[in-house]
């Protein structure tokens, strides 16, 4: 697969503009402090610049007029970075996925390389192949992108089909799963209960210290602590929670670190509920999520912690070997314990002790942490990568050690009884 691996760190020059579809997907109020234009010494994830050859331009034009006499609606993108662009897409794509009947649009972005587009399009049919994550991701199957003329211009075409009675039924439940479950004012404050209680009061984080302000003590790294901005969606379609998150990605790269810090973005439209259905849709989405912000190597730009409230990393994939966004392995644990020294624990503490763990992640519900590497690279150190003896004649590269036997024996300690109980006083908040 021809991924575009080109990306590099500039100022963000222009902002998403699309004159057919609009999106209210995500609330894009900024923290009172931050103000309201990017600043010129922003991050943006960078696509390059290139389009048709000239002697092909000709060839295109006329391709988008046949596709316009087909009553086929051209939206013009002014995009010119991975993440308008992205935004540009997902948002489209969520429009189109709301409405039941087939829709086909020509969406237009002259400042992305054909390249780019390309690499998505090859993506997004593995993706739907891979019958592992379509099953969770039911609503993509009707969804098809491609590039127009094969390649031989800057625009690609989105197609959806009409919706099957199966599948009108499987969007009704996923709105009847999320009734109740995503009015932002109280998921705002249950979240804002939750990293109050696990990120600072059991200092799950030792670089937050208040719900509101991110990155403190990495001053002496170069961070600047900023404000955290909580995000909200109510969607419980994967291309809206792929719009919001594009459009989070847009607005941190905008701003400096010290005007926005870090962005928590709600999904409680997302894999609603604790049960195994629940978390095998989340699972999936941020998976998706995560996947997209790689191809472009986004993850050298941001890294991301993702949440559930059944959040269980036995039965995410894969279960023996990192995933971004999540934590390590849990059999990693012990391993873990016994290379910082704490023997005792590696020795003791039940399986049930160490899936205490867990809750570090268990929100009340779907969120996803979207932070700076910068900020990450600076809390973990030049030296914080290891290579761990995992059992099995096996060596992984790991790293947070610290932090994640920090957590887990805090977390055995305290137990399941007052976790559990808190979790579910925060989720009965986000539902009141």
């Amino acid at each position: 697969m021809n991924i575009l691996t080109t990306l590099w760190l500039t100022s963000l020059t222009s902002a998403v503009s699309i004159q057919a579809f609009t999106s209210s997907a995500v609330n894009s109020r900024v923290p009172p402090n931050v103000i309201q234009s990017p600043s010129p010494s922003s991050t943006s994830l960078s696509a390059g610049k290139g389009f048709a050859k000239v002697d092909e331009s000709a060839k295109f034009q006329q391709l988008l007029g046949e596709l316009q006499a087909e009553g086929v609606p051209l939206l013009g993108c002014d995009a010119d970075q991975v993440n308008t662009f992205s935004a540009a897409l997902w948002t489209t794509l969520s429009e189109m996925s709301e409405d039941d009947k087939g829709q086909t649009a020509c969406l237009v972005l002259e400042k992305i390389p054909v390249g780019a587009l390309t690499a998505f399009t090859e993506d997004f049919s593995i993706l739907k192949m891979q019958d592992r994550l379509m099953h969770f991701l039911p609503e993509l199957r009707r969804i098809s992108v491609s590039v127009v003329g094969k390649g031989i211009g800057p625009a690609l075409v989105l197609e959806t089909i009409d919706r099957t009675p199966e599948e009108i039924e499987e969007a009704a439940q996923r709105t009847a799963l999320a009734e109740g479950r995503t009015n932002e004012e109280p998921c705002i404050q249950s979240l804002r209960n939750f990293v109050q209680r696990m990120v600072i009061g059991l200092q799950a984080c030792p670089y937050t210290k208040e719900v509101d302000l991110s990155a403190t003590g990495l001053q002496a790294q170069g961070v600047t602590p900023g404000p955290v901005a909580y995000r909200f969606s109510p969607s419980t379609d994967v291309c809206g929670a792929l719009a919001s998150f594009w459009t989070c990605i847009c607005e941190l790269s905008g701003y400096p670190e010290e005007t926005l810090s870090t962005t928590v973005l709600s999904l409680p439209g997302i894999g609603a509920g604790v049960d195994k259905a629940a978390h095998n849709r989340f699972a999936a989405v941020v998976e998706l999520i995560s996947r997209n912000l790689c191809l472009y190597r986004g993850d050298d730009v941001f890294g991301l912690v993702h949440f559930h409230p059944a959040y269980n990393r036995m039965t995410i994939f894969p279960d023996d070997k990192a995933a971004y966004g999540h934590l390590p392995p849990r059999p990693w644990l012990r391993p873990m314990l016994n290379h910082m020294g704490f023997t005792k624990e590696a020795t003791d503490f039940t399986d049930e002790d160490l899936s205490m763990s867990d809750y570090q992640r268990r929100s009340p519900f779907t969120a996803i942490n979207i932070l700076r590497a910068s900020q990450l690279d600076a809390a973990s150190g030049a030296k914080s990568i290891v290579d761990l003896d995992v059992g099995d004649g096996r060596t992984e590269k790991a790293s947070g050690l610290t932090t994640y036997c920090r957590n887990a024996i805090r977390l055995a300690d305290v137990g399941e009884e007052s976790l559990k109980e808190q979790l579910d006083e925060e989720i009965q908040l986000s539902m009141s």
